[in-house]
């Protein structure tokens, strides 16, 4: 299933249904006065977060809502029924922005979550309830107001514990695929990953976390270039970054220290609060290094690091073939249980 994280949609709140002027007749009664109803509240719309749910895909197709409208008030101080409210459910993580003003109406991050994002009208008054000792038969009645009508923007960002980063071909794919049951595409070439991935990674009884794996960075990608700028906004709500780095790359020419820093500034530029987040450097393809050279290479590459200004742990892997990857599943359930031990 295709991954989808923004729609656009209209909704509609139900209308108020109008208030009734009428007079009670009945044959002995000849002045039975009024006993107009009011009209009943239009139905509201809301929102709720639902975990079983993960892409907007059904906002793609069906992009108009509206909720039903409240009955018209009758005779006999009969009140219109109201309005059925319209529940959308939608993926934790949606965010609910005003499509005209921008401005953010809610965040339903937990499942249950919600939230009314269009309010029905309330219903009319009945002549019933404009009688006094000095109008003792109103024929005046008031309409129901107009439910509110929004144009809203819905924007998901995955929930997840830790998000992967890092240029094409760095190995993220393959990493998620080592450490959890996800399987994306893996293939020689760039931007094999074309959506975010998520994995339940296990590492003991009751202890897990949700690893969340977004298309290849490259220089400029604050700007728009390349794929994964488009998805940066879904490390935001992570709580540590783990950086793929390719240890081994084929180019002789390449300099992987000077790519991890160029990626690091493509953070920065995107949002302080995403640069300032805890960040791990994680050695990518070791078993491409001869075995001879691996420690050396190992060192160099950590060295310099450090002396860029990098404090975060780092770890020298091989998804390929797995070597080092408990050890990173480990560190990272660790620092997740202090997070929430010290929340």
């Amino acid at each position: 299933m295709k991954f989808f994280d923004e729609a656009i949609i209209t909704v509609a709140a139900g209308n108020g249904g109008n208030g009734a002027i009428s007079f009670r007749r009945e044959k002995y009664i000849p002045r039975g006065g009024p006993d107009g109803g009011d009209g009943g509240w239009g139905g509201d719309i809301l929102m709720v977060a639902d975990r079983n749910l993960n892409t907007l895909i059904d906002y793609r197709y069906t992009r108009n809502y509206r909720a039903q409208h409240g009955e018209n008030g009758r005779g006999a101080d009969c009140f219109g029924k109201g309005g059925s409210d319209l529940v959308l459910r939608v993926p934790e993580g949606t965010m609910i922005h005003d499509a005209a003003t921008g401005e953010l109406l809610a965040d339903l991050a937990v499942d249950g979550a919600q939230a009314i994002v269009a309010k029905g009208g309330t219903g009319g008054l009945g002549n019933l309830r404009f009688k006094s000792s000095v109008n003792r038969a109103p024929r005046q009645s008031t309409p129901g107001e107009t439910g509110e009508y929004r144009e809203l923007r819905l924007e998901l960002k995955v929930l997840a514990d830790v998000g992967l980063l890092g240029l094409p071909n760095a190995g993220k794919s393959t990493f998620i695929r080592a450490v959890s049951a996800a399987r994306p595409k893996v293939a020689d070439y760039p931007f094999t990953t074309l959506q975010p991935n998520l994995g339940v990674v296990r590492v003991g009884a009751n202890k897990s976390f949700v690893i969340a794996d977004i298309p290849g960075l490259i220089r400029g990608a604050s700007e728009g270039a390349g794929l994964g700028h488009r998805f940066l906004k879904h490390l935001q709500r992570t709580r540590v970054l783990l950086h793929i780095i390719d240890a081994a790359p084929l180019d002789p020419d390449a300099d992987p220290v000077a790519d991890a820093l160029a990626i690091i500034q493509e953070l920065r530029n995107y949002d302080e609060g995403l640069y300032a987040k805890p960040r791990w450097i994680i050695l990518n393809k070791i078993d491409m290094i001869p075995e001879d050279e691996r420690s050396e290479r190992i060192a160099a590459l950590t060295a310099a690091l450090s002396m860029q200004g990098e404090r975060g742990q780092i770890f020298a892997v091989s998804a390929f073939t797995s070597e080092g990857c408990t050890s990173v599943c480990q560190a990272v359930m660790n620092f997740l249980v202090a997070q929430a031990d010290h929340a």
